[in-house]
């Protein structure tokens, strides 16, 4: 094992190809701080981070043993940008299920659950979820990613900028003017929520 810690990533890469399993393990020691950080700093949980860790790693897994990583020398790159590709994909994934947080960050809906709904109220609340959801869908698609961002993924507006490349006062417009546009849909298209 010492021996694997001084050998360079593309080496071990080849050498996990190859069947060595331990090769895989050092690189996995060598960044875990690194891809485990840039997950966290997205997501901001740490549970979900730890979910989203063991998702990157089955997935450069599954890439070096189908033989589809290209050996271009840069592997911590190439492991963030998956890190990077599944976080988004988590948001995508979360914006179609809406949660509304209290103070103390629990969801609304487990908060004010003080029985279990009757049928009407769930379909109540289904409608109105796909109205919002409507509506966010007829917005220009840089309004929609921010406004999905900040209440669905609830990242403040340094992170969305950060995320979207743009500055924070075109965030802070862009949700600006969804927002407005979202009224505007409202009314035009008579969307009781």
């Amino acid at each position: 094992m010492k021996i694997l810690v001084n050998l360079t990533d593309q080496q071990l890469v080849h050498l996990y190809v190859d069947g060595n399993a331990a090769a895989l393990a050092t690189l996995v020691n060598r960044y875990k701080d690194k891809v485990y950080t840039s997950i966290y700093l997205l997501v901001k949980d740490k549970f979900m981070a730890e979910d989203l860790f063991q998702e990157v790693f089955i997935r450069i897994i599954d890439t070096l043993k189908s033989g589809r990583y290209k050996d271009e020398g840069k592997f911590l790159p190439w492991a963030l940008r998956i890190s990077h590709n599944m976080c988004v994909d988590h948001f995508r994934k979360i914006k179609r299920s809406p949660s509304i947080k209290t103070s103390d960050n629990r969801d609304i809906f487990e908060a004010l659950n003080f029985s279990e709904p009757s049928a009407e109220t769930k379909l109540i609340e289904a409608q109105t979820h796909d109205r919002v959801r409507r509506m966010i869908d007829m917005l220009p698609e840089d309004q929609r990613e921010v406004i999905i961002l900040r209440h669905y993924a609830d990242l403040s507006f340094k992170e969305i900028a950060d995320l979207t490349h743009c500055s924070i006062n075109t965030a802070l417009g862009r949700m600006r003017y969804g927002l407005l546009n979202m009224r505007r849909i409202m009314t035009e298209k008579q969307i009781a929520l």
